[in-house]
């Protein structure tokens, strides 16, 4: 028995400090299942700020670090027994690709908030030195950690629905409607285009949006058409958008997201419909997938009851009844990513730790969505080359309309 199976897989993070809400889910996630153990951090861009919140965790003296740099120098020094296995990168977007690059540079595995870089030439840079390096890349695509969203991908992959005509996924808040909503931590670094990259909106919550479509039905974005908007005054990036989607199947769906809804909390929610029967599942009432037919009474299956997947299964840890939500899907991911790192390949469920190619995804996501908005070209083809994505004007439109860059979409 290897080293790593006697003991907790160590964890290193960097941000999520003070006034950060994401930086504490992440942490009681990790440690949710007993697997992971907080070991050190560099918390804070500010070194007296990041060490003095690291004490706060009761983390060791030395092991609360004045930066990401010295943290990875330092523990890269300390023998294998001592040092972090991996790192939690809980940054504003414009650090996410800096801070993964030098952890897999000082031999450690990483795990990261979304979007993980803020481009997509930095995403396929990423994806290189994954390789060259052999090391571990998750990102925490949250909600595909939830049991019943599982289960969803489990019976469609297993025919229940028949083919998948329609797919309609939206994800409306309503907590950046107004201007004063702007002064706040969260608020303020993602309206920043310097911090946040190209997109608020679409970067921040769009792009769970077709991270859980793409996981559930297992198909691909192929085509899209978009429309940004930005509703309050003095804001440069958008806050509410609508996109109209063509999977590689054939099959159409529409995304919506939004942060100016007003009243509505984290109201993502998925409708799947397909020749035979439909699913809906939404993170309102996680517990819940609905099941509908065209010819019999709709099913409202249940986490924790009746007959469902060993893979939705495994992603439960209490009796029916008891509610698992937004930490326990969280924890499940860390849960499988410490698993591969221990490489327990029997215990390792291959679709619970998005990677390095939903990364890429979710880049090229936002890159596409934004581009097609700026563009009065209709359909867009889904890119995932950069150079590629880029408005298209009617002079473009045209063009390819006379055969210059191929078929267009109807």
């Amino acid at each position: 028995m290897s080293e790593l199976h006697q003991r907790k897989v160590r964890l290193g993070m960097v941000g999520g400090g003070e006034g950060a809400f994401i930086g504490n889910i992440h942490r009681i996630a990790a440690q949710i299942d007993g697997q992971i153990e907080l070991v050190c951090g560099a918390f804070s861009s500010k070194a007296d700020t990041s060490k003095m919140f690291g004490k706060t965790l009761f983390l060791e003296d030395e092991r609360c670090y004045a930066s990401y740099g010295e943290m990875f120098a330092q523990e890269a020094k300390l023998d294998k027994t001592q040092r972090m296995d991996f790192v939690a990168i809980v940054t504003p977007n414009h650090l996410h690709f800096p801070v993964a690059k030098m952890a897999l540079e000082h031999g450690f595995h990483v795990i990261s908030d979304k979007p993980a870089t803020l481009s997509l030439v930095q995403a396929i840079e990423l994806k290189g030195l994954i390789q060259k390096t052999d090391l571990l890349y998750g990102l925490t695509h949250t909600y595909t950690g939830y049991p019943m969203v599982k289960e969803a991908k489990y019976l469609i992959a297993q025919g229940q629905l028949g083919k998948v005509k329609k797919v309609i996924v939206e994800y409306p808040q309503g907590w950046l409607a107004n201007k004063n909503d702007e002064s706040s931590k969260q608020a303020s670094w993602r309206l920043d285009p310097n911090q946040a990259g190209i997109s608020c909106c679409m970067a921040d919550i769009g792009i769970h949006a077709a991270n859980l479509t793409e996981y559930v039905t297992s198909l691909k974005i192929s085509a899209l058409c978009a429309d940004l908007t930005t509703n309050v005054d003095g804001r440069v990036l958008d806050d509410d958008g609508t996109v109209m989607l063509r999977f590689d199947s054939g099959a159409h769906g529409v995304l919506l997201a939004s942060q100016i809804c007003v009243g509505e909390e984290n109201s993502l929610k998925l409708r799947v419909y397909g020749e035979n029967a439909s699913i809906e599942w939404s993170q309102l009432e996680p517990n819940s997938l609905w099941l509908k037919f065209p010819d019999q009474a709709s099913q409202l299956l249940r986490a924790g009851v009746g007959q469902l997947s060993s893979t939705t299964q495994a992603a439960m840890r209490t009796p029916a009844g008891h509610p698992e939500g937004y930490l326990e899907a969280f924890a499940n991911i860390y849960l499988q990513f410490a698993r591969q790192i221990r490489q327990t390949a029997a215990d390792i469920d291959s679709n619970s730790v998005p990677g390095i190619d939903e990364a890429i995804r979710g880049m090229a996501f936002i890159e596409n969505v934004v581009a097609a908005s700026q563009s009065e070209f209709k359909w867009h083809d889904f890119s995932l080359i950069p150079e590629k994505i880029k408005p298209r004007t009617i002079e473009s439109q045209t063009e390819r309309t006379n055969g210059i860059e191929g078929t267009t979409h109807a």
